[in-house]
């Protein structure tokens, strides 16, 4: 006899969140009964008078509380919705079904607010136009496959704005409002019904529950529960649905075998890093032979340490053992290590004199008559001598410099190799050790893989925020393992380009054509804070990692809020005290010090907004790139936008956002080349549009004394 299938529902998981902790104890001890025995003596199951839907069923927690169950008469199927104080949970309970949809066989939970019957309309508060055109007038059958019920098709066709159908999101299905959000919102019919259409083989038995909670539509929302450790993990953090519930389209991406390297774009929000997260845990579980493991890799060390850190919660220790997560420069050093190698990898900028003492013997060759402002030479180097491995002055001369802004004959090519030829010796005959650069040590690790003296044992490679990575470090990646299926899974986004690379996955011998695809749900920001950091990079032109453009069509957040608030002040003490006055009343409406960062753009920034704070006696947590934030840590978190890339917040105060340091003058003022000074402009952008887009529920900007250039039209005056 086969064991009863028990489930939890996501909204039982938020619920039971927003219950005081002294009692939650108690509902932890009651769903590991439940689960153990959902029909254990114990448990009473009572019938619920005026409930919408009769396989609801009500359970005692204690004297004061009761958890909601669905419970069919067919299957031996139990599944908690609900956890809420006695006439609370029962009035839930009243307003909500949750039924089998006819046609696309997923179990979908809805409110049923504002209606007396099943078949009479909702009522929107949204008052419509009635002349005006009708914006979903689809045939019944396609609203249908969407998982419109039956009841609301009519209500669905009749809506004319996009506001009266967000007004009506509780009484839809939540696949269902997200379908006709993005149909609405300009997406494709034909690109709907391939994302939110199931292919059904079979009629759909609407008694089915247990084989309603297989497909991966309603695993969206509905979680079996397989072992006690899998309960106590959900439980224990309940509103990281992240780590328990994927989207259909995520799931898709996840559990799945590729013939090949795979590509997922997605904007800000979108659960880009998740997907790699449960891409590594599938592939550990389903992929990965014995001794074989596999490498989650992005491009900074605080990254690497963040995913780490949130894989832990998805994975138990024998899984993190088959899965490596590293930073890709931290991978070519301890490589090149284990084989002996004693150069010692240097960057330029920054401290460091060893590599600015090379550099600067190098520029001694500077040819006088060619007249070439010194920033040329650092960004040929950069752009075209180390990316593509160029050793000789004949290498020079043949190479491609495709992308630079000042072209070069022959004699020219001639004339300026000396310094970069100086600049390699200098590094190689440097004292003590050798030294070389992050790209020639990517370079050297390629050599050596290509020898065949790898010593590697990965069976995949995940990569997270590719669009970071260069073409030499791609190629690198690619190198790695032999191609075959299941091998590459990179994720990025063209929009969060911080840095000045750039690279085509095909001209690093990865193909990802008929294995791409595009996340266009936000499910971090509110649709206000979404539009305001994408509107930050309105123009500029996006690449989607290979050879083609992408753009933010499409990309739409489910959730409203207040729009983004800028504020300009005198000074900067007056920038401060209004700061301390936004969180004084977030603090009064509950919101906790840690769920608030404050970012700025440099880290002369980040030690006097701290000192500031101090003085105020704010408590303050600064967030290192040496380690991950603790969040159990109370006090205001502070941070330069590099360091919140990956992280998020329910608030964010982006401050000291003034001309010249928003864009950072610095940043661009260093070329005298439009090509590269354009590669700038766009990089800064982009890391404003990635620091805004960390805020969950509130966005505040300030800045003093000049505001800059990206807030002009914004601004509070």
């Amino acid at each position: 006899m086969n064991a009863p299938k028990v489930a939890l529902g996501d909204e039982f998981l938020e619920s039971f969140a927003l219950i005081p902790k002294g009692k939650q104890k108690k509902v932890m001890e009651f769903v590991a009964k439940f689960r153990h025995d959902p029909k254990a003596s114990g448990i009473n199951y009572e019938a619920i008078n005026d409930a919408k839907d009769p396989n609801f069923r009500s359970v005692r927690i204690d004297l004061e509380y009761r958890g909601i169950v669905l419970r069919p008469e067919k299957g031996d199927v139990y599944i908690l919705l609900w956890v809420d104080k006695h006439d609370d949970a029962y009035q839930w309970a009243r307003r909500h079904s949750c039924h089998i949809h006819p046609t696309t066989g997923v179990l979908q939970l809805m409110a049923m607010d504002r209606m007396e019957e099943a078949e009479a309309a909702p009522v929107p508060t949204v008052v419509q136009k009635a002349s005006a055109t009708p914006i979903l007038a689809l045939p019944a059958d396609v609203l249908l496959r969407l998982g419109v019920p039956e009841f609301r098709l009519d209500w669905v066709r009749s809506l004319t704005q996009v506001e009266a159908l967000e007004d009506g999101k509780a009484l839809l299905p939540l696949e269902a409002f997200e379908a006709l959000y993005l149909l609405a919102g300009g997406i494709s019919l034909e690109e709907i019904l391939a994302e939110y259409a199931p292919q059904i083989q079979a009629p759909v038995d609407v008694t089915d529950f247990a084989g309603a909670l297989d497909l991966p539509a309603s695993r969206r929302r509905f979680v079996v529960v397989e072992d006690e450790m899998e309960l106590l993990e959900m439980l224990e953090a309940p509103l990281e649905k992240w780590r328990v519930f994927l989207h259909p389209s995520q799931r898709r991406l996840v559990e799945r075998h590729w013939n090949g390297p795979v590509r997922v774009l997605g904007g800000a929000g979108t659960g880009k890093t998740v997907v790699a997260m449960h891409r590594a845990k599938w592939l550990a579980q389903h992929v990965a032979g014995a001794g074989e493991k596999v490498l989650l890799t992005t491009f900074t060390r605080n990254l690497a340490m963040d995913i780490e850190e949130n894989l832990r919660k998805i994975c138990p220790a024998d899984l993190m053992s088959r899965i490596e997560i590293t930073n890709l420069d931290a991978w070519v050093s301890r490589y090149l290590k284990s084989r002996n190698h004693g150069c010692r990898i240097v960057y330029p900028g920054g401290d460091n004199h060893e590599y600015d003492g090379c550099w600067q013997k190098a520029m001694a060759h500077v040819p006088a008559g060619l007249g070439l402002p010194q920033t040329f030479y650092h960004e040929e180097w950069e752009r075209i001598v180390l990316p593509q491995n160029l050793q000789t002055l004949k290498d020079y001369q043949i190479a491609s410099r495709a992308g630079r802004g000042v072209a070069l004959n022959r004699k020219q090519r001639t004339e300026i190799w000396p310094v970069f030829e100086e600049m390699r010796l200098q590094l190689s005959q440097h004292q003590p050790a050798p030294l070389m650069t992050i790209e020639d040590a990517v370079h050297e690790a390629i050599a050596l893989l290509d020898k065949g003296r790898s010593g590697t044992n990965y069976r995949s490679v995940v990569v997270d925020e590719t669009q970071d990575f260069g073409s030499e470090m791609l190629t690198l990646l690619r190198r790695l393992l032999p191609p075959s299926n299941d091998d590459l899974f990179l994720v990025g986004d063209g929009h969060q380009r911080i840095y000045r690379r750039k690279a085509v996955l095909g001209r690093c011998g990865i193909e990802v054509k008929g294995r791409s695809h595009k996340l266009k749900i936000n499910y971090r920001t509110t649709e206000e804070i979404r539009t305001f950091a994408t509107a930050i990079l309105e123009g500029a032109a996006i690449d989607d990692l290979d050879a083609g453009s992408d753009s933010a069509k499409g990309y739409r957040s489910l959730t409203h809020g207040e729009r983004p608030e800028v504020q300009l002040l005198g000074s900067f003490e007056k920038e401060c005290d209004w700061i301390q006055e936004q969180m004084d009343e977030l603090a009064a409406e509950g919101m906790r010090q840690r769920d608030v960062c404050i970012a700025v753009r440099t880290n002369q920034l980040l030690e006097r907004m701290e000192k500031e704070l101090k003085a105020r006696e704010i408590t303050t947590q600064r967030l290192s790139r040496q380690r991950t934030d603790n969040r159990n840590q109370e006090g205001v978190r502070l941070a330069t936008m590099h360091r919140i890339k990956g992280l998020e917040f329910k608030v964010i105060f982006l401050a000291c956002v003034n001309d010249g340091v928003v864009p950072l003058k610095q940043a661009t003022a260093d070329t005298e080349d439009p090509v590269e000074l354009n590669r700038a402009e766009i990089a800064e952008r982009a890391l404003f549009h990635v620091a805004a887009t960390r805020a969950v529920q509130h966005l505040f900007i300030s800045c003093h004394g000049k505001m800059s250039g990206y807030l002009d039209q914004h601004a509070d005056r």
